[in-house]
């Protein structure tokens, strides 16, 4: 019996001392923690998305808590209101937040390109791009998996007839589709009414219109019409120069076949 009670002493001493290191340890290595980041934090809507330079919501608190002169408007999901919480927690100047929006620069559906092979894999745009650079006749295009619609956080991104499509009014800008996306040809886009491109293939006019009937063939008609020299064919492909287009929609009027629109966006504002 004698033995048993000293095995149980020899414990109790063991996990007493064990008990004053751990309190010893917590008291002279804890880490600080700024007691403006957990108010801060509560301020970002937790999307983790990066589209404020760093790897999560977690890292961009951080900084902003610790006082590295960031500026509190880069949360494009968290708009204006998380903007304005951030600059009231750390009492600064609000700062207003450019709304961005994804953009899908294909116009390629169903109707408009073909298959160029029996594709029987993984219904992944990864996984199909893999195999002789993907399924469809463009090797620019969307290929209309829907890799870029799983990501999407808010169900903002839907494939109608082999192409995908944003719906602007529900999509918060987080640019998780973009980042997925293996063609690259989605893009984040300030959330205001202009000129796109549809199309992303800078193949020549002639290969162009073989792959797809309403992809840009590089005709500089649309070049040509602008009044104010917004656009330029590069690489036989449209370029927009936002900071100059009026969106007097001309361009839109002679493409011939129909790669440029005017989007309109709507995106609504958070009470």
């Amino acid at each position: 019996m004698s033995e048993v009670m000293t095995a149980v002493l020899v414990l109790c001493i063991i996990g007493f001392v064990c008990a004053l290191l751990l309190v010893i340890a917590s008291k002279y290595m804890k880490v600080p923690v700024n007691e403006n980041f957990p108010k801060v934090r509560d301020c970002l809507p937790g999307a983790n998305c990066g589209s404020c330079g760093y790897a999560g919501c977690d890292g961009y608190a951080k900084a902003l808590a610790e006082g590295d002169e960031e500026k509190t408007n880069l949360c494009v999901p968290g708009g204006d209101v998380a903007a304005r919480k951030i600059s009231e927690v750390l009492g600064t100047e609000f700062e207003d937040v450019v709304e961005k929006t994804a953009f899908v620069h294909c116009n390629g559906d169903c109707n408009s390109t073909h298959d160029k092979m029996d594709y029987q894999g993984i219904e992944s745009c990864k996984a199909a791009k893999l195999l002789f650079g993907g399924v469809g006749s463009c090797i620019c295009g969307c290929m209309g998996m829907g890799d870029c619609a799983k990501v999407c956080p808010e169900q903002a991104i839907w494939v109608q007839n082999g192409l995908a499509h944003v719906d602007p009014r529900a999509c918060i800008g987080c640019g998780l589709c973009a980042k997925t996306c293996p063609q690259k040809i989605i893009e984040l886009i300030p959330a205001v009414n202009k000129v796109r491109v549809r199309c992303s293939n800078t193949e020549p006019g002639a290969k162009t219109r073989k792959a797809c009937s309403t992809g840009c063939i590089g005709c500089k008609k649309c070049e040509k019409e602008c009044p104010v020299g917004a656009i330029t064919v590069e690489g036989n492909l449209s370029r927009i120069d936002n900071t100059k287009c009026t969106v007097c929609g001309k361009c839109v009027e002679v493409c011939p076949t129909g790669a440029l629109i005017i989007e309109h966006i709507v995106v609504p504002t958070a009470e």
